[in-house]
């Protein structure tokens, strides 16, 4: 009976140290990238804004444009429309939220009474004894859960601040720069990888700048819509409520149904229930308009992923990273099955050209 070989395998101090120097690597880059989060947000917002302003730059360029002054008009006229927008919507939105806030007195005397669509709460749950009851234990702030020192609220408006006009600096640069940084790191590469980064580069490109050129789109339809509706039932906050809708549209899935909700609310509050029915009837059915027929010409065209795939990926992404992870959980996965499909291929190809037991030299001549 034989005895069994053993194998020694032996590992150089050297392989040692390179593991372990990768290890701490990786574990620095993620340090890095926690204590840097809000700057990495800012940078990742500015890239998806310059990919979706980037085919129009591209346009300009193909008739005779140079990259300076096509980037630079984009940006103008992208800037111009927001705020062009921003002093259109604003004044009346501002207007809007000060007589809401100035009826809800009102609203909570009709509960208190037992008055209105939402009295029976008081009747039947007596919801306003209990929210005093908590008011007195916890006070306003601990009901409300606004706790936080006034410091932290004021650095989160700066930060916020900070942000924006920081996203917007980057946009332009990117804008202006990335072709050329991109085409500087690729000429560092091999010939032949090369070839299969600029192929990634561009079935990624075109995933990201269709995903969010199309989101924005029906963000902005879906805004329209419901502002015209609200207006059409007689909505004193239509231009509020329907902003609600355009931001909350931007979010995959969820955020039809929460614009829903919280409009379909106000709506009750405000006028009567056969209002709010119109409302909600036109909501549910838009989001069936969009999820069956806008949206899978923007995903399915653009992204390429299956509804179940979407789904997957925006609660991975909501649970990693909140609503920008929700936003940015479709392109990045998009740009995943691009890689994975480019990693395929390769090694298809490799295989094509290497086939399995092939042995180099042993042509039928040879003895």
């Amino acid at each position: 009976m034989s005895t069994p070989e053993v194998r020694v395998i032996a590992v150089r101090p050297r392989t040692v140290l390179v593991v372990l120097g990768i290890t701490v690597l990786v574990g620095c880059v993620l340090l890095l990238g926690y204590l840097a989060w809000h700057v990495l947000t800012w940078i990742l917002i500015a890239a998806l804004l310059a990919a979706a302003l980037n085919p129009a730059v591209e346009a300009f360029e193909r008739r005779g444009m140079s990259r300076v002054t096509a980037a630079s008009l984009v940006f103008v006229l992208a800037l111009g429309a927001v705020v062009g927008l921003g002093f259109l919507v604003v004044p009346p939105l501002i207007t809007q939220v000060g007589n809401f806030i100035e009826a809800v007195p009102d609203f909570i005397d009709d509960v208190t009474a037992g008055r209105g669509p939402f009295g029976f709460l008081q009747e039947d749950y007596q919801i306003v004894d209990r929210i005093r009851e908590a008011i007195e234990r916890e006070g306003p702030a601990g009901v409300l859960g606004l706790s936080e020192p006034v410091l932290d609220v004021v650095r989160s408006v700066v930060t916020a601040v900070v942000g924006t006009i920081t996203v917007i600096f980057l946009t332009f640069f990117m804008l202006l720069e990335g072709p050329r940084t991109i085409e500087r790191t690729l000429s560092l590469l091999p010939p032949g990888t090369r070839v299969r980064y600029e192929r990634v580069g561009r079935e990624v490109y075109r995933t990201i700048s269709g995903y969010v050129t199309g989101n924005l789109l029906l963000s902005l339809v879906a805004g329209t819509a419901a502002t015209i509706v609200l207006f059409a039932v007689g909505s004193d906050y239509a231009i509020a409520l329907g902003l609600v809708v355009a931001i909350l549209d931007l979010v995959p899935l969820a955020g039809a149904t929460l614009a829903a909700l919280i409009v379909s609310t106000v709506v009750l509050i405000e006028t009567d229930w056969l209002r709010c029915v119109i409302v909600v009837a036109f909501l549910i059915a838009y989001q069936q308009f969009e999820n069956h027929v806008l949206q899978p010409l923007v995903y399915g065209r653009t992204v390429e992923l299956s509804p179940l795939a979407v789904l997957c990926a925006v609660i991975i992404g909501a649970e990693l990273a909140g609503i920008l992870g929700a936003l940015v959980a479709i392109p990045v996965a998009g740009s995943l099955l691009a890689v994975g499909r480019e990693v395929l291929q390769y090694r298809r190809e490799s295989a094509i050209e290497a086939p399995a037991g092939a042995e180099l030299g042993s042509g039928p001549g040879d003895d």
